[in-house]
């Protein structure tokens, strides 16, 4: 799904977006949106859009963001006047490949755009800069601790961004919620095929606990919103998340009930499910990485009020969001063999989860 020209609260001075990481799940959303809505859309990514993307009128260009010279080539090939710097390093991959790309990558685009007057780059954070915290919502004001590398790699980042606001640039710093949608896959595609092969869904956890997501089309459009208004209003950093959520329990139920199976969500007890997937974990059995079972069992939602001030306003639910991206997968996704645990648009490799979903099919 790509969003149309109604969404957009007004024109911009702007025409032409570089987006890094264009051809990643984020990036294409990001790409189509501003494609759709009359601009010049280049993305610079390693590889190319798959077969099947809408991408028409898009532009590739292929690229490593901690190549500040071929950023830069990037830059001047799109005649970009801004950019989204989507590009990252997910949590399970190497430590040192998630400093290197997140905080490098950063620098050298910061550095990119500094030279060719490109005069804004919004920053695509993630609400990991927080951690867990015992009060709630959390706001943009809460103090940063970071969960795992990939937290302490974009709080870092995020200081790269503010050192180049005091060089003069206009730096916006977007903190999402996790985000689904249509093409999501990654972890989502483990819990839809469990939902699909009609197997009760267990939490870490009892499922009490609410945790907050995000649509990545209300993301883009907040995207959008950083080039819509004034430099003084948007020279800031704004957590972006869905305003309607529940319980996980009663979330996560809400895809269950669409299937059909008479299947539900199971809650566990938490300390021993997060024992068995540490374990599995080590084992390399396991797609879960220790950001996903270390906090799924806690409290996780912010403030997007500052966001909302702006005129940004959500259109989809938790459960909206979880059903419209679980509807796009019975819809579209062909089991192909091809798995991974560094993209969110492919599936992941199950391992021993494979054998626990059989036993979730039982009762």
């Amino acid at each position: 799904m790509s969003a149309t020209q109604t969404d957009r609260p007004q024109e911009t001075q702007y025409d032409s977006v570089l987006v890094t990481g264009g051809t990643g799940f984020l990036g294409l959303h990001t790409c189509q949106y501003f494609s759709d809505n009359g601009w010049d859309v280049t993305a610079l990514d390693l590889k190319p859009f798959n077969k099947e993307d809408d991408t028409e009128g898009i532009k590739y260009f292929e690229g490593d963001v901690r190549d500040e010279e071929r950023v830069s080539q990037a830059i001047v090939d799109a005649d970009a006047d801004v950019i989204v710097h989507s590009a990252a390093a997910l949590p399970l991959w190497d430590d040192d490949k998630i400093w290197d790309v997140t905080v490098e990558g950063t620098r050298s685009v910061l550095w990119a755009a500094k030279k060719q007057d490109v005069e804004r780059v919004v920053y695509i954070s993630s609400t990991a800069v927080y951690g867990t915290h015992d009060t709630h919502p959390i706001t943009e004001e809460s103090p940063l601790d970071g969960v795992g590398p990939y937290g302490d790699a974009k709080i870092e980042a995020e200081k790269i961004c503010k050192d180049f606001r005091r060089m003069g640039m206009c730096v916006p710093i977007l903190r999402p919620k996790t985000f689904i949608g249509p093409q999501r896959l990654g972890v989502f595609q483990v819990l839809f095929d469990w939902i699909e092969n009609g197997a009760n869904i267990p939490m870490v956890g009892w499922g009490n606990n609410k945790y907050q997501l995000l649509h990545v089309h209300d993301f883009v459009r907040a995207i959008d919103l950083m080039f819509m208004l004034n430099k003084s209003d948007v020279n800031d950093m704004f957590n972006v998340g869905a305003t309607e959520y529940n319980t996980m329990k009663e979330d996560f139920q809400a895809p269950i009930d669409v299937a059909g199976t008479g299947k539900r969500v199971v809650g566990t007890p938490a300390a021993l499910s997060r024992f068995a997937l540490r374990v599995l974990n080590q084992l390399n059995l396991s797609p879960l990485y220790p950001w996903v079972y270390e906090t799924a069992h806690e409290d996780s939602y912010v403030s997007v009020e500052k966001l909302c001030d702006l005129g940004w306003e959500p259109e989809y639910s938790n459960q909206e969001a979880l059903v419209d991206t679980y509807e796009w997968y019975l819809g579209n996704y062909e089991e192909s063999g091809e798995t991974t645990g560094k993209d969110h648009r492919v599936a992941w490799d199950q391992g021993a989860l494979t054998l626990v979903k059989k036993v979730f099919k039982l009762f």
